[in-house]
């Protein structure tokens, strides 16, 4: 089975992620890039990004990653653990995120994704951890 592009991840894409913007750039079992636009529906009331956003923007890259690296072998992935720490805010522009995967285990991966602004600045930072588990059904 052939892994999609990321363009065509991004044509499927739906619920959540179609929501807050999703945007893969480039996607590998070992890296991914995305980012989302800012808007107004995306900011908390004091004017910044909420973090929610990085945060879903962080397992979104790392469980599409993970979950069509194990897909063949029958296996789907789903965030397990999810910890963002903010460095500097983002008010206009776009949040890039780019993921690393620093460990795949039998039934979790573990991913570092970095945020940055439109300046490359670095504004936050997650660790996520993927649960990869047989398929259902």
């Amino acid at each position: 089975m052939a892994t999609p592009t990321a363009e065509q991840i991004n044509d499927a894409l739906h619920g959540f992620d179609r929501l807050y913007g999703l945007e893969l750039l480039e996607m590998s079992e070992t890296e991914v890039h995305a980012r989302v636009s800012v808007r107004d529906e995306l900011k908390q009331p004091a004017g910044l990004v909420h973090g929610g956003v990085y945060a879903s923007l962080a397992e979104s890259m790392a469980s599409i990653a993970t979950g069509l690296a194990v897909l063949g072998d029958g296996m789907v992935a789903m965030g397990m653990s999810n910890s963002t720490s903010f460095l500097r805010p983002i008010t206009e522009g776009a949040v890039r995120g780019h993921a690393t995967r620093l460990h795949r285990g039998r039934t979790t991966w573990l991913w570092d994704v970095r945020f940055t602004d439109d300046e490359d600045r670095l504004c936050a930072v997650t660790r996520m951890t993927i649960a990869v588990r047989p398929m259902r059904g």
